[in-house]
């Protein structure tokens, strides 16, 4: 059982969708400290004037879970939706991707954050890349301890044999605790992703998601993981 465990973000970036497409089972670890300034509330988009940052506004956030965090107001929904149709409004696959992303921001009002970003986040996983892994929210573990043997915890619980952590956690992870466990340490390589058509230049690699799928369409799996097969 190859396992992944992430926060939940605001329309995340083609890696993050790399490493969900990488395991059987993907863990939204949200019963954790919110952070401010981060990827849980915001993304990059790149329209033809450079790069544009969409941001959700939400209330407070110290000292708060991320499952906790709510909206500031409902404005948000229609000027990100304004944003991105006005971003990507002539880019190949316009028609489709804002099909399938409009009932997100015109037909629902969403209670908090953490919803909203794992719903969207499944369903483009699901629906778009057609990915087969599963999804679970980390509250269903009831996890204890902190830090590292908090992740432990819910590995063990969820029986993983192998868990795909992004490289950013070598700061602090402790190799030695999976081995004692007997959990595989897998770090992701988001190195040689290959480049696609952008509406503009310089090309960028960490934008949202939605930038590979306004301009690639059904061919986004190739430029996140299917290139590696040559």
């Amino acid at each position: 059982m190859r396992v992944a465990i992430l926060q939940s973000n605001y329309l995340p970036w083609k890696g993050y969708f790399d490493i969900i497409n990488d395991v059987d089972l993907f863990v939204f670890y949200d019963d954790v400290q919110y952070t401010r300034a981060d990827w849980r509330n915001r993304n990059k988009i790149k329209p033809k004037t450079g790069s544009q940052w969409l941001s959700v506004p939400v209330l407070g956030g110290r000292d708060k879970l991320i499952f906790e965090v709510t909206f500031a107001d409902q404005k948000w929904q229609e000027q990100h939706w304004r944003s991105l149709t006005s971003a990507y409004g002539r880019a190949a696959h316009f028609p489709t991707i804002s099909d399938f992303l409009r009932p997100f921001y015109l037909e629902r009002r969403w209670e908090t954050l953490s919803e909203m970003n794992q719903q969207v986040i499944q369903a483009i996983a699901k629906d778009v890349l057609h990915s087969r892994t599963d999804f679970v929210d980390s509250r269903t573990f009831a996890a204890t301890g902190a830090k590292q043997d908090r992740l432990l915890d819910i590995l063990r619980k969820c029986g993983a044999t192998t868990y795909v952590s992004g490289p950013a956690a070598r700061d602090y992870i402790e190799e030695s605790g999976f081995r004692e466990a007997g959990i595989e340490l897998v770090w992701k390589d988001y190195s040689g992703y290959p480049e696609y058509p952008q509406l503009s230049s310089p090309f960028e690699h960490s934008v949202s998601i939605v930038d590979l799928l306004f301009n690639v369409g059904p061919d986004a799996p190739h430029y996140i993981w299917g290139w590696r097969n040559g």
